[in-house]
């Protein structure tokens, strides 16, 4: 069951990151971030409600669980951490072709393997460690097809922010194990409706200051793209399959995140067919190399 709601957010995530490049393209990032965060809220804000005030969600996978403030802190720094992920990888997504920024953004399986490496003291075999060699390798040469395009990966800051969001992200994934794991494993054991709901709330109060500082210095062009309630749409359904997964007895965290990583065939489809990329077979075969990393992983996590 986690694996099929696993390739399901994969497919969402990959129309997510394409309605976010059409709604990016010519467009403020600010703005559209608050509505993105916005429009999430108010996708989840009923759960809250109906949670706390009627018992109609009860014993649903909908219902979001409560708590104080000693749960509620360990989610306004998942708010955190994606927020600051998602301001990087906007900027950088307005600014970058869509079949470089996906490759870039399926790497994230093998940061997240690293941090657990660091973090959890997990040891990595020998298929793990030719997934991540394979991964850096096809990282380089992908540097290569960008510069075909005037993308100098070690001078473009644009690539920097790309990067950093994906290692914001890995960091989030593994602060997912950790907010879901059983008190008993060495987590915190929260709800995973009460970790997505939330996060976005507080991440829609974050982003509201940051709205009225863009009003007030900001002179970039904002216009309404439909693709902004699309990105909320897909991404939330994408999310919420995603921790549905973890929530799962069985699920492991390194197999979600690299399956949720394909999404980049997705999006990287989307940009040859709909933003009609340059030199697709290049960054094509850059991205065989990607997923054959992850197929690695993926042998080496069996």
């Amino acid at each position: 069951m986690w694996l099929i709601l696993a390739f399901l957010s994969a497919a969402f995530l990959g129309i997510y990151d394409s309605l976010k490049k059409k709604s990016l393209k010519g467009n403020a990032v600010i703005p559209v971030l608050f509505l993105n965060t916005l429009f999430s809220s108010a996708i989840f804000l009923p759960f809250i409600l109906l949670s706390s005030q009627t018992q109609v969600l009860d014993g649903t996978i909908f219902h979001v669980g409560s708590g104080g403030w000693e749960m509620h802190r360990y989610i306004v720094l998942k708010a955190l951490i994606v927020l600051s992920s998602w301001v990087l990888g906007y900027f950088g997504m307005k600014h970058l072709p869509l079949t470089i920024v996906g490759p870039i953004n399926a790497t994230r399986p093998v940061m997240v393997l690293v941090g657990a490496l660091l973090v959890f003291g997990e040891r990595l075999n020998l298929w793990q460690w030719a997934g991540v060699l394979l991964t850096i390798v096809s990282f380089l040469l992908l540097s290569r097809s960008g510069k075909k395009e005037g993308i100098d990966f070690k001078h473009d800051h644009w690539i920097y922010m790309i990067v950093g969001a994906a290692v914001l992200g890995a960091i989030s994934g593994l602060y997912d194990k950790y907010l879901m794991a059983p008190v008993g494993e060495g987590g915190v054991g929260l709800d995973r409706m009460m970790v997505q709901s939330w996060y976005n709330i507080y991440q829609c109060g974050m982003m509201l200051v940051a709205l009225i500082l863009w009003f007030i210095y900001e002179k970039e062009h904002f216009r309404w793209d439909w693709g902004i309630l699309g990105i909320s749409l897909f991404l939330s359904t994408a999310d919420f399959m995603y921790f549905y997964a973890l929530s799962l007895p069985s699920a492991m965290i390194s197999i979600v995140s690299m399956i949720r990583r394909g999404s980049v065939i997705v999006s990287f489809v989307c940009g040859a067919l709909f933003f009609h990329e340059k030199n697709l077979k290049a960054k094509a075969a850059d991205l065989f190399l990607v997923l054959l990393g992850l197929l690695l992983l993926y042998i080496g996590t069996k």
